[in-house]
């Protein structure tokens, strides 16, 4: 399983900050990596990414302003994502974590790059919002 840690402080506050990351509704107007989301209930979502390929996300874990947590699958991988969210001052410090096992042998060695690239893209995403 491979597993990529992400920290930042953005400079929003943490309200602010929660409410984008959980407004999956409209990830398609502020993400950079996905064409569109499809919300299936209150605890299961799927991205696709530009090119239409769909990942299917279930929420674990939702403690307001503090912590989200879901799983996540599609054809390639399955795995485990958890955010902690943090109020410092009028920022708010993020530290996400992806735990993925990829199913395919011959992803399992770009598994952990290809985490790092996503994780960096979503943070950046959502620097924007706040810069």
């Amino acid at each position: 399983m491979a597993t990529s840690n992400m920290k930042a402080v953005i400079p929003g506050e943490l309200r602010q900050v929660w409410a984008l990351v959980l407004d999956i509704e409209n990830y398609g107007n502020w993400r950079s990596d996905l064409s569109k989301v499809e919300v299936i209930s209150d605890k299961q979502f799927i991205e696709y990414t530009k090119d239409g390929y769909p990942t299917t996300f279930t929420v674990t874990l939702v403690e307001p302003y503090k912590r989200w947590a879901f799983d996540m699958e599609n054809s390639n991988m399955s795995g485990h994502w958890i955010g902690v969210f943090a109020e410092k001052g009028h920022e708010t410090e993020i530290d996400f974590t992806e735990c993925v096992e990829a199913k395919k042998l011959l992803m399992k060695p770009f598994v952990k790059a290809y985490l790092k690239k996503q994780q960096a893209q979503f943070v950046a995403d959502i620097m924007k919002n706040f810069s």
